[in-house]
């Protein structure tokens, strides 16, 4: 889809921009949320034990910090209805530039948050208060990121186009990985729990400065309504497209939760399940991402031929089969552990790289970001948020194995949506 002129409603101040500036305005914002969102997975390793009692043991402050991740996500369903109506009645680049504001500033405070000796039990909850924050800004983001690129797109460049939502997601958590790894290299431990993880936080603020002003210059794909009275309500999504909305919680169960294990979680589960290496794991994190990153528009390129389904329904096949031996085959080998990492991303790019496409397809343009933002938002919460600290507490009790199961239960629902939607490819933007 083209830019759209100015309009009495869209004055004329924003200044022209070309499709790659377009594209650069959502995913540069997009790898700045993703950036700070997975700096929090990879660093709490250095960080739980100042913020959390510091008699607890580290299986208490692992549960601890990925609980506080865990409800962070409890934000994102608020998030995706907000800036979902947001971006539909007063326009993408408003609300683009709102998230990633939020979260920017969510950044800058967790660089000075204050520890547990500094202010006691108001430590974690200043946390919780952070996170919440951050919650409600990636709430709305993969929504009005992936709707501003597919409706920039050509009709025929649809897949690869939202394939570039997951490249600048994992962008971003590569670039968390490696920063985050760069840092465990050069400084000491003791350096890294003392300041380091906070240079990590202090580096996101900067990057989301960089995703603001880029962001700023973007043209609207879709102006909103010039009217108060012709603009959506808040919930209009589910009141004319309840199927559409129900179909965005199936495709993305089995999705969130594979995604958060295999590109955030995997190396601490390696680490609590077999004693990795932290410092090892995260280098085998930023080598897989990589990859990872890399089959996106490949993908997204193929699924502009064949349709959106087939990617699909590779991902749910795939994991629903495979999920277990995967998991229950890791080792304290560094080749095992990025074989498999490789692996289960292979199989995870029929999901990444063609979701954002097949969603936006699904919903005319007035309730497009909010039809997919607080469904797509709620099930992320539900089930992805909810995956580190599950796996986490299972593997405390020694029921790591349970988690793979419920991994692949989760998966087989979505690969039955899959398997009875309609294939988008050819549908027309509206």
């Amino acid at each position: 889809m083209t830019t759209t002129a100015p309009t009495a409603a869209h004055p004329a101040a924003t200044p022209p921009a070309g499709p790659l500036t377009q594209l650069l305005a959502a995913n540069a914002g997009n790898l700045a949320e993703w950036y700070d969102w997975l700096a929090y997975a990879y660093l709490s390793v250095y960080f739980a034990d100042q913020i959390f009692p510091p008699d607890s043991d580290p299986a208490v402050h692992a549960v601890s910090s990925f609980g506080v991740f865990a409800v962070g996500f409890a934000a994102r369903p608020v998030g995706g209805l907000l800036f979902g109506a947001l971006s539909d009645r007063r326009g993408r680049r408003t609300a683009m530039t709102s998230a990633i504001t939020l979260m920017g500033f969510g950044q800058l405070a967790m660089a000075v948050l204050p520890t547990y000796d500094q202010v006691g039990i108001a430590a974690p909850f200043a946390l919780v208060f952070v996170r919440l924050a951050q919650g409600l800004s990636v709430g709305g983001e993969f929504a009005v990121s992936a709707v501003f690129s597919v409706e920039l797109a050509p009709a025929h460049r649809r897949g690869l186009y939202s394939s570039l939502s997951y490249v600048s997601a994992n962008l971003g958590q590569l670039l968390a990985a490696g920063i985050a790894a760069l840092l465990a290299a050069l400084l000491s431990t003791d350096a890294m729990r003392a300041w380091g993880w906070r240079a990590g936080f202090a580096i996101g603020a900067l990057i989301c400065v960089s995703g603001w002003w880029i962001r700023r210059d973007a043209v609207e794909t879709q102006p909103p309504p010039g009217r108060a009275d012709t603009r959506p309500g808040l919930f209009e999504f589910a009141r004319t497209r309840p199927r559409e909305a129900l179909l965005i919680v199936g495709m993305t169960l089995g999705g969130t939760v594979t995604f958060y294990t295999w590109t955030t979680f995997l190396p601490t589960y390696a680490e609590l399940t077999v004693g990795f290496d932290p410092g090892r794991a995260l280098l085998v994190s930023t080598l897989a991402l990589a990859f990872f990153t890399l089959l996106q528009p490949l993908a997204g390129l193929l699924a502009d031929r064949i349709g959106r389904r087939p990617l699909m329904l590779a991902f749910g096949v795939g994991f629903t089969v495979l999920t277990v031996p995967l998991l229950s085959g890791i080792t304290n080998s560094f080749w095992n552990l990025f074989l498999i990492s490789c692996a289960g991303m292979a199989l995870l790019t029929g999901y990444t790289a063609v979701s954002a496409a097949a969603m936006a397809e699904l919903f005319p343009a007035r309730v497009r970001t909010s039809g997919i933002g607080l469904p797509y938002a709620a099930t992320v919460a539900a089930f992805g948020g909810t995956a580190p600290y599950l796996a986490t507490a299972l593997i405390d009790r020694d029921h790591a194995d349970w988690f793979g199961w419920y991994t692949t239960a989760l998966v087989l629902v979505s690969t039955v949506v899959y398997a009875c939607m309609r294939e988008t490819r050819t549908s027309t933007l509206t």
